[in-house]
């Protein structure tokens, strides 16, 4: 869910991006918010928004708290609160302007007696304290499912949160009823030696605790920035023309994808300009029953019962034909839109970017056979001319001879085996060699 180089440094801020807390990519923090009123003077000079909301457990929960004390906070750092019967420590997740909006979002009023205070900017031993307490969540989470197997109880132990000075853990569970978990609270309260207290979630606030990437490749949205949940039903995937595939519409909560939600208001927007009972259409051939809309292209797809064809018709075309089927009147054909031009026809083609879609393999497939005919003539070039025999001759068993190398010249004898094959071509075709006359010979003094 993090960056891998985020690390804590010894005065409490981020290490390894060095960005402080404000991390650019927002994987650093679940549920991360960017604070676009930092660069924004505040209004009544210089006075702060008392509250500051608090971040715990990587973003897996957030409150406010009211700064009593002016501080110079940042985003990111480490701060002591009151917590219950001693402290806790969190890190800053937003202060200033935008705490006001998010209180107002949240319904939360700045006069409520249940806010606690803001104590300090936390030590390096409050510091410690926390890091030692998150050791021990892992260990806590996993003796605390034992024993729920044990007490076979219906529920199932999302995460545990332990108080940074150690006195109580926040068990967060799931289940589908009512659990009676008294004898559970007496068992970890004598196991773990602190209090204890019990939240029930619900299973896509659990999704959003645990986190995960979706089918789209990205991480969840519900624990990235979505915090309010909407019922989602197959109603909505049926205004987008999506099939009822219970696998691909599922998230992995187990239910419906909240995404389907997102786009819905605008297909409902759209599909107001179509006809709306248009469900069947009845003609001479029987009668067409309607199969799917198209929003992109504003047409309605009909098609007879036993037959797969589809007929594509315009909303104009099936406003005729359900007027006529008003008065009592049967249409002989239906006139569905042509989406493939005619064969001779000439189609206009729209300019198109092509950049990073042209396929260079034929310049590939050429490059490579001019250089494969390099290669055969160079091996071809340094061929020996024949295999040595014994004492060092070479044979050519009746090729001629290669490379720059000339034959044997007339009255030298020919080796073993290097006897010239003859030629079925005729004699008149062979050039004839220029008689030249011989120079003389001079007698050598003595």
């Amino acid at each position: 869910m993090g960056c891998g180089s985020c690390g804590s440094s010894k005065d409490g801020k981020p290490g390894g991006c060095k960005s402080n807390g404000n991390c650019s990519s927002g994987g650093c923090n679940r549920l991360n918010v960017y604070d676009w009123l930092s660069d924004i003077p505040v209004a009544d000079f210089g006075k702060a928004f008392p509250f500051v909301e608090v971040s715990f457990s990587n973003g897996s929960r957030k409150d406010f708290y009211k700064l009593t004390n002016p501080m110079d906070l940042q985003k990111g750092q480490y701060i002591t609160v009151e917590g219950q019967g001693g402290f806790d420590v969190g890190t800053v997740n937003l202060f200033g302007e935008l705490v006001r909006l998010q209180m107002k979002k949240k319904r939360v009023r700045e006069d409520d007696k249940d806010i606690k205070k803001i104590l300090r900017i936390s030590t390096e031993s409050e510091i410690e304290s926390l890091n030692q307490a998150k050791l021990r969540e892992k260990e806590t989470l996993i003796n605390g499912r034992v024993i729920i197997r044990r007490l076979n109880l219906d529920m199932k132990l999302s995460e545990v949160e332990i108080q940074a000075d150690g006195k109580k853990a926040t068990y967060f569970y799931t289940a589908e009823d009512r659990v009676d978990f008294r004898e559970l609270i007496r068992t970890f309260s004598s196991e773990f030696k602190m209090k204890v207290e019990m939240k029930q979630i619900g299973i896509r606030q659990e999704a959003g605790k645990i986190g995960g990437i979706g089918s789209c490749g990205r991480e969840l949205c519900c624990s990235t920035w979505l915090t309010k949940f909407n019922a989602v039903s197959t109603t909505a995937a049926r205004y987008q023309n999506l099939a009822i595939n219970q696998t691909k519409l599922s998230g992995q909560c187990g239910r419906l994808k909240c995404c389907l939600n997102f786009e819905l208001d605008t297909y409902m927007e759209a599909l107001q300009v179509f006809p709306k009972k248009a469900d069947k259409l009845k003609t001479t051939a029987g009668t067409a029953y309607l199969q799917k809309r198209d929003i992109f292209k504003n047409l309605l797809w009909y098609s007879y019962p036993g037959s797969s064809k589809l007929y594509p018709l315009s909303i104009e075309r099936v406003n005729t034909i359900l007027e006529l089927n008003k008065k009592g009147e049967l249409v002989d054909e239906m006139k569905p839109v042509e989406l493939e031009p005619k064969k001779g026809e000439e189609v206009e083609k729209e300019y198109a970017d092509l950049v990073g879609q042209i396929s260079l393999k034929t310049l590939d497939r050429k490059a490579r056979k001019k250089r494969s005919g390099n290669q055969k003539r160079k091996q071809g070039g340094n061929k020996p001319q024949g295999k040595t025999g014994a004492g060092g001759n070479k044979k050519t068993h009746g090729k001629k001879p290669q490379g720059n190398k000339p034959a044997n010249k007339k009255g030298q004898a020919n080796n073993i085996g290097d006897k010239k094959p003859k030629s079925n071509k005729p004699n008149s075709n062979k050039r004839k060699k220029p008689n030249r006359p011989k120079p003389e010979q001079t007698p050598k003094k003595d």
